[in-house]
């Protein structure tokens, strides 16, 4: 019998009922920890030291970039907390281990904010030139979940699990459930946003009402993150926008453009939902790359002939 499995089932219990972690990092664990439990010989708990996690790193650092290395062995760093909590070993082999190794800053790809107006542009046309109330609500649909994602930064998660009291219109705001089920609330500071909401949500009222959520699909079912990268696949190529546009890019281009507007980081820290101010920092670089090419492109110096 291997015990090793038995526990590691009941860590994912307890990571599931008393840490309440969500179902994509429950899911990233079982992932991770069935990869450790392939890769080694041992049954129990006690047989692994710190030799059999390093030779496991090694093969990590062999198929998987820095990242998601990084991932994997904060999954198993976790586990072996939990068997020292439990005494299940009496000494946690990452005691004896330094992993250390530099991830490469990956800068957040944003979107220009023409190509944003052209997106928009072109939702709103395909609203105005509907011939169908079919093709007419699919499109109000749509203007109203791009407008929602690029006036708030809200992940597409969180967009796709909004409830219908979370969007509050009369007072301009939604309430947003974050990764670690941490609450935020932010402001929508556009009245054409708030507008193309409304119009959404009268559009789709009895949905919304039987369903629960704010975004619903043509069926009535919950709006599935696949379906709106679908959606903006769909309107990046009647576009003819080049660019390849994910979800995740109007969040970026929220949290740059406010920055590079001026607007405290801390300030943006709180409405993107980061609990550590070193994740929002990256954006710092992305407006750094913007301060370049402005100084490049725009210094009088470039024209002087001396």
């Amino acid at each position: 019998m291997n015990t090793l499995q038995t526990h590691i089932d009941h860590y994912l219990t307890y990571c599931r009922y008393q840490k309440r972690l969500d179902e994509k990092t429950l899911k990233a664990y079982r992932i991770d920890l069935t990869q450790f439990l392939s890769q080694i010989s041992c049954s129990a708990p006690e047989e692994i030291n710190s030799t059999i996690i390093e030779d496991f790193i090694v093969i990590l650092h062999q198929h998987y970039k820095p990242k998601t290395v990084k991932r994997k062995i904060a999954s198993l760093k976790a586990l072996f907390h939990y068997f020292e909590y439990r005494e299940l070993i009496e000494r946690n082999p990452f005691h004896k281990i330094q992993v250390r190794f530099r991830e490469p800053v990956i800068l957040p790809k944003t979107i220009p904010l023409h190509t944003v107006e052209t997106f928009l542009s072109t939702i709103y046309k395909q609203h105005a030139d509907a011939r169908t109330n079919y093709q007419q609500k699919n499109a109000l649909r749509d203007i109203a979940v791009i407008e929602l994602l690029f006036a708030t930064g809200m992940r597409i998660s969180e967009l796709c699990a909004l409830k219908v009291n979370d969007v509050n219109l009369y007072d301009k705001n939604v309430l947003i459930y974050g990764k670690g089920a941490k609450e935020r609330r932010i402001q929508i500071g556009n009245d054409d946003v708030v507008r193309a909401l409304e119009e959404y949500r009268k559009a789709f009222e009895e949905s919304i009402q039987k369903c629960g959520h704010f975004f619903v699909n043509q069926t009535g079912r919950p709006l599935s993150d696949q379906s709106v990268r679908r959606m903006i696949n769909k309107y990046t190529a009647l576009a003819a926008i080049k660019q390849h546009i994910t979800p995740h890019m109007f969040r970026h281009t929220f949290a740059t453009s406010l920055l590079e507007a001026d607007v405290d980081i801390r300030y943006i820290q709180e409405m993107l939902g980061h609990s550590s101010i070193n994740v929002t920092e990256i954006y710092t670089h992305v407006a750094m790359a913007k301060q370049r090419d402005i100084l490049v492109t725009k210094h009088p110096r470039k024209d002087f002939r001396v």
